[in-house]
């Protein structure tokens, strides 16, 4: 059976992973990251996608995402393996694929479910146990959120904007944010959307995508729908 192409909306943002191929690595040295972020901005750039959130992580990376087009998330992508794949296996003597399979993506709910997903990203290096706190960990978009250094890869999101009317107020209330308990049920739904591609949000959003995209999205209803309607039975 062949697979369904991924659901990918211009305008919306998305919850990207890659992983490397059997969990190895991805980035060793800080040489990696530092090339790995440099092709990113290029590749952002060049096709139109506004990277919000992201961290690097030895054996994977996730993303947050809004590209302009349907076409410039795969055009991004595929021009980051075409640039680092290579470079990456002459720098370590290897060869073949470095990345398993596609990149996995799941598009979120901009209103509910923005900021918890850049908050997910931004801890990953903690829950990898990377990291005792995410301002000590070089590679992801954190610092930049809590105005400990500017990143020119991110493009601050309007949500980020409205978290306050000045610098200081908007990484103060992202600090106090991310500092908030994230339940597991949250982890959970946020790591399950984008294993299976599934949009990350209300059943109301799952609906209007439905009805946008002409493709299922929620679950179908159990059972057999009747050919006739039932005999009363009263």
């Amino acid at each position: 059976m062949a697979r369904q192409p991924r659901l990918i909306l211009p305008k919306q943002p998305h919850h990207i992973v890659q992983r490397g191929n059997d969990r190895q690595l991805v980035f060793r040295e800080p040489e990696d990251y530092e090339r790995f972020l440099g092709w990113l901005k290029e590749a952002s750039r060049s096709y139109r996608v506004a990277i919000h959130a992201y961290a690097l992580l030895p054996t994977q990376l996730h993303l947050l995402a809004t590209p302009e087009s349907e076409e410039g998330l795969a055009a991004m992508m595929q021009k980051l393996g075409r640039f680092y794949v290579p470079w990456y296996n002459s720098k370590y003597g290897r060869a073949g694929g470095l990345f398993e399979g596609r990149f996995r993506t799941a598009v979120v709910d901009t209103d509910r479910h923005f900021l918890m997903c850049s908050r997910f990203i931004e801890l990953a290096p903690v829950r990898e146990g990377q990291a005792s706190e995410p301002d000590s960990y070089p590679w992801s978009s954190y610092p930049h959120h809590a105005g400990l250094r500017p990143d020119s890869a991110i493009t601050d999101h309007a949500l980020f904007w409205a978290l306050g009317n000045t610098p200081f107020q908007r990484e103060a209330a992202y600090i106090d944010l991310v500092q908030q308990f994230i339940a597991p049920e949250e982890l959970e739904q946020i790591a399950a959307s984008v294993h299976t591609g599934k949009p990350l949000g209300s059943h109301a959003f799952k609906l209007d995508l439905e009805r946008q995209t002409q493709r299922r999205i929620l679950p179908a209803k159990r059972g057999r729908p009747f050919k006739t309607p039932p005999a009363d039975q009263s």
